[in-house]
């Protein structure tokens, strides 16, 4: 029995029945991101075409209106600008520092599985209590940052005053909260690059920056794809400190595509509208993670 357990026909009937578990195991989450995803994506593409309240039985077809107005909306083409900057800026923040204190925390130092949960730390915090918690530090009157400021003598700022220095500010919050995921994923990376190559720099003679650039660097190429795709699909769909910091202000100038969205749901009652305006949100988000996504593995080497 223990030599016909290695005949070729008995390995490939394992390998069959072992894809046809894995096969099984897959069908779970296919129905769930069926239910919770493709179900309402469709539905969404259906009420698109329509002029609807979100509430009543009364849907009034109206064809591509509702497509034609958001490309006349300025409010959306500003939401637009606005979610460039989350997603671009927090990507930046994000990767730069998640990747220099990866880094760091790479090393073999005292205290540094601590250092490691501090930075992680504001994850596991909601990003709505986050937002509400940085908004305190930032605000006007009596805010943290102008305590500290007015004990200096020095005149308090307006953190919030316009929608760029609104939008700054969110994306600067987003930011911090999130650098430890891109720690994690890029400690991660660091971890499994071998040893040997890093030997073999130094036995060359290439120092820290070369060493950096020519082998860390390019063998962290698939982290950074992992890093950067995931950290602009969530910039791009900030929602949660938006509304915790600023509600959109001032003025609505501050206001995600996903919070025009929401505004225009449940708010304005303008359900149709609202599902054109996510549609358009999700082919944006394609058209710009898709080909960065393609670009950054085209990027990857082999190790």
């Amino acid at each position: 029995m223990g030599i016909a357990s290695h005949h070729p026909f008995f390995k490939e009937y394992s390998m069959k029945k072992r894809k046809r578990v894995y096969v099984c195991l897959t069908i779970p989450a296919i129905l769930f991101m069926f239910v919770f995803i493709a179900v309402p994506l469709i539905h969404a593409v259906k009420i698109s075409f329509f002029k609807w309240n979100g509430y009543s039985q009364n849907m009034k077809w109206v064809g591509l209106v509702n497509f034609a107005n958001a490309l006349k909306d300025k409010l959306f083409w500003r939401s637009v600008g606005n979610t460039m900057i989350y997603g671009f800026g927090s990507t930046i923040l994000q990767n730069v520092f998640g990747l220099l204190a990866a880094l760091f925390l790479n090393k073999q130092f005292k205290g540094r599985n601590m250092v490691r949960v501090i930075i992680y730390m504001p994850i596991m915090i909601s990003a709505f209590i986050m937002g509400q918690i940085l908004y305190f530090f930032v605000q006007y009157d009596g805010g943290v940052f102008n305590e500290l400021l007015t004990l200096l003598g020095i005149t308090p700022v307006y953190f919030m005053k316009s929608g760029l220095s609104s939008t700054i500010m969110i994306m600067l919050v987003n930011s911090w909260q999130y650098v430890g995921l891109c720690m994690i994923i890029y400690l991660a990376g660091l971890q499994n690059i071998p040893v040997m190559y890093r030997e073999a720099a130094k036995l060359d003679g290439a120092g820290r920056i070369k060493e950096f650039f020519h082998i860390t660097l390019p063998l962290l190429m698939p982290s950074i794809t992992t890093a950067v795709v995931t950290n602009l699909i969530g910039g791009f769909k900030l929602f949660d400190p938006i509304v915790a910091m600023s509600g959109g202000g001032p003025n609505k100038k501050s206001m995600s595509l996903s919070f025009y969205i929401s505004t225009l749901y449940f708010n304005d009652e303008k359900a149709g509208y609202a599902s054109a305006i996510g549609l358009l949100t999700v082919i944006l988000i394609m058209l710009i993670a898709v080909p960065v996504n393609v670009w950054l593995q085209k990027r990857e080497v082999e190790y």
